[in-house]
């Protein structure tokens, strides 16, 4: 398939043109993160007419609430899920090729305080390396006791005998949903933020024949014929179902995970930690990502679904109390700069625990044609879309494709098909966005002391990035509110200025987004401690 030129047009009113002029399309996707994403990104590269909708922002939910890493799970390999493993290491071997701005190898160190941990944490790595085959990103090795100290940078030395270190891969999770977003317009789809799933269309046989949705910008409904229909909502897959059959058994249990984000100076070396076992079973990692660290994460069920999780006081003092003990110098609560949430779609079962509970993705076909994805993860979300478009096009009887996704370069990605640098998330964006910050010497100036963030983001954003709203841009347009909520809530006037006069919006709005995202902020701080 041949690769599209950038800069590519993202503007929701040319998708809304799109969105008017299609009669029917050959398969409607509900659902903007990972899974909807790899749905639409599969199906374009099948030359099937593709539509997305997403009820908020691209990744809004889970999709932008991950650890930040494009890895095998080395915890599965512990749970003897063999098979599961060895598909994540080919699909990160994947997106490491075809996203290189975005994602990364990172080393990772487990550090070793028995003298046993070595050579047992060496034997599954080993493993590790060796199901990922020729997109292996480095051998294994060990560690002795000065190498741990200087990878990490701030171990707790007493009793520290040593490491392992392995290879992993990092990324940016919201980044990347965008750049897929952008690759399926630039391949012919049609994708739309705040655009939401009202009721399903069906025939007089009970068969669905397309959807209703309306327009959360400004109340249009619309009518949308379809042959196929996704439904890739992740924790609400449950919710949409019940548009379908109101009395259907759930097939998601939601899962949440909370981060904590410190300064980097709590490990300022250039290594990951992995914690191998944390006091309910879990790994728990450290992370350096965007000059922050990333503490995280925990397994809590959780009964309701929402699209803003709450991490309970609980999980943080887990997190933080679990890193401390491998940190010659432990944050508290008074360094945490951000705090959020994420819930995972794991498969429902009765009598597990969400730890145990599969990462595998499933299908399921209601009697009236609904496809639903549930569970996996960002790092297998292109496999997820390529196994439930082969399944769409049996449902929606479409003429029978190959899918390309795999094939396909993430929009942003250089032309080099491997080595590139992490570099810049604009990627191949980056010399407009420098000729547009040239035009104007206040789009050069940063947003906020603390946030390396320039106004000119935000006009690109909303020229380019399909951004509606000031948490679009502070959230996942930029990352500011996951790394120092304080200093994004600082940052939302401008923004908001910026925005209103980029989209066309008054002082009112304006001042309303300002209100909003505060709140908002306010919930990824931790409140001061009472005296």
């Amino acid at each position: 398939m041949p690769q599209p030129a950038y800069l590519v047009p993202f503007a929701r009113e040319a998708q809304l043109a799109q969105l008017t002029a299609t009669p029917e399309w050959d398969i409607i996707i509900i659902g903007g993160g990972a899974t909807g994403l790899g749905a639409a990104l599969d199906a374009v590269s099948r030359g099937y007419k593709t539509l997305l909708l997403e009820q908020a922002d691209f990744a809004k939910g889970t999709s932008s609430r991950s650890t930040k890493l494009v890895h095998g799970g080395v915890r599965y390999l512990a749970q003897g899920n063999v098979r599961l493993v060895h598909e994540a290491l080919r699909e990160r071997g994947l997106l490491r090729r075809n996203a290189p701005h975005l994602v990364r190898d990172l080393r990772f160190v487990i550090p070793a305080y028995r003298w046993w941990n070595r050579p047992w944490y060496l034997l599954g790595l080993k493993l590790y390396d060796l199901l990922a085959g020729r997109r292996n990103l480095g051998a294994a090795r060990l560690l002795g006791r000065n190498q741990v100290l200087g990878l990490l940078g701030n171990a707790q030395p007493a009793a520290l005998r040593g490491g392992v270190l392995y290879h992993d891969g990092q990324f940016d999770d919201a980044r990347l949903a965008l750049n897929v977003a952008q690759t399926c317009v630039a391949h012919g789809a049609t994708v739309l933020n705040y655009l939401r799933v009202t009721s399903l269309r069906k025939d007089t046989a009970g068969c669905i024949t397309g959807v209703r949705a309306e327009d959360l910008e400004d109340g249009t409904a619309h009518e949308l014929r379809a042959r196929a229909v996704i439904n890739a909502t992740g924790v609400f897959v449950d919710e949409l179902r019940r548009l379908d059959e109101p009395a259907t058994t759930p097939l998601v249990q939601a899962s949440q995970g909370v981060h904590v984000v410190v300064a980097r100076r709590f490990l300022p070396g250039p290594a990951a930690l992995l914690i191998p076992r944390t006091a309910d079973g879990r790994v728990l990692f450290a992370v350096p990502w965007l000059d922050h660290v990333v503490l995280g994460t925990t397994d809590t069920p959780v009964a309701t679904a929402s699209l803003e999780p709450r991490a309970l006081p609980a999980e943080v003092d887990f997190i933080l109390r679990t890193a401390g003990r491998y940190l010659a110098q432990p944050p508290t609560r008074a360094d945490v700069l951000s705090v959020w949430a994420g819930l995972r779609p794991l498969a429902a079962a009765n009598g597990s625990s969400t730890k145990e509970l599969s990462r595998s993705h499933q299908l399921h076909v209601s009697p009236a044609g609904l496809l639903t994805v549930t569970g996996g993860k960002w790092t297998t979300f292109r496999q997820m879309g390529q196994d439930a478009v082969a399944w769409a096009q049996q449902l929606g009887q479409l003429p029978p494709r190959p899918s390309r996704s795999a094939a396909l370069r993430i929009h942003g990605a250089p032309a080099e098909a491997e080595g590139a640098e992490f570099g810049t998330p604009y990627g191949t964006d980056q010399p407009q966005l420098d000729a547009l910050l040239a035009q104007d010497a206040a789009w050069r100036q940063p947003l906020d002391a603390e946030l390396p963030i320039l106004a000119g983001q935000v006009v690109w954003a909303a020229r380019h990035e399909m951004a509606c709203t000031v948490e679009d841009v502070l959230a996942r347009r930029n990352r500011a509110l996951f790394l120092n909520a304080a200093a994004a809530a600082r940052s939302a006037p401008a923004v908001a200025q910026l925005l209103a006069q980029e989209l066309g919006r008054d002082d009112a709005w304006a001042a309303a987004q300002v209100q909003a995202f505060r709140q908002l902020a306010a919930e990824y701080q931790l409140p001061p401690p009472t005296l």
